[in-house]
């Protein structure tokens, strides 16, 4: 089974389902995004935010295939760049840390370990970017697909709770502290890119 992680940009972003590409729930702040919807340019606003992140501040997620067809996407930006996250009742997000948004696996090739090598994949950048961390408001009560992630799961990936809530816990993952998490990042990226050398463009991540 072959992997690949690439970053997200708007010549790539029809990889992902049709549902996300017009999901402004995080990107606009919740008058905002509901006047999008409700005029039918939602994905014309996803798609000007990940242009304006892009050239402000760089890469802000990944997609990840398997035999090349696209099965799931990861989101991150600075919390600066969410509109939404200020309205949880756990926020903000430290300053000193990038929030992870969200992220999404296909039916059918969850349980296998992609969640783990997208967050693997995000702490990566994020370090070679003078990052310390990366924050995420979870769903502790989470049931099914949706814009906020189980905290379950990222707990199970190595976040730590720092501002709990019965609903939407704040969780952090330190990129410097834990030497270990490093040296897991390196051995699953030498796993991932199976040490086949591409041209710097074109790298998975």
């Amino acid at each position: 089974m072959g992997r690949r992680l690439v970053p997200l940009t708007l010549d790539n972003l029809q990889d992902l389902p049709r549902r996300c590409r017009s999901c402004v729930f995080w990107e606009l702040d919740p008058v905002s995004g509901e006047a999008a919807v409700k005029s039918g340019t939602a994905e014309q606003e996803k798609e000007a935010w990940i242009s304006a992140v892009l050239l402000e501040w760089g890469s802000c997620g990944r997609v990840v295939s398997v035999d090349d067809v696209p099965v799931g996407f990861v989101l991150y930006a600075p919390p600066a760049y969410v509109a939404r996250a200020t309205a949880f009742p756990t926020s903000p997000v430290s300053p000193d840390a990038v929030q992870l948004i969200t992220a999404w696996i296909m039916p059918g090739y969850q349980g296998q370990g992609l969640g783990r090598v997208m967050v693997q994949t995000v702490a990566k950048d994020l370090l070679r970017r003078g990052f310390r961390a990366i924050e995420a408001f979870g769903d502790a009560r989470w049931d099914g697909p949706a814009c906020l992630l189980p905290a379950e799961h990222l707990l199970a990936v190595g976040f730590k709770t720092v501002r709990p809530h019965p609903v939407h816990p704040r969780l952090r993952l330190e990129l410097r502290s834990t030497l270990s998490w490093k040296e897991d990042v390196e051995l699953a990226l030498d796993r991932l890119l199976g040490g086949a050398r591409k041209e710097p463009a074109l790298r998975p991540l």
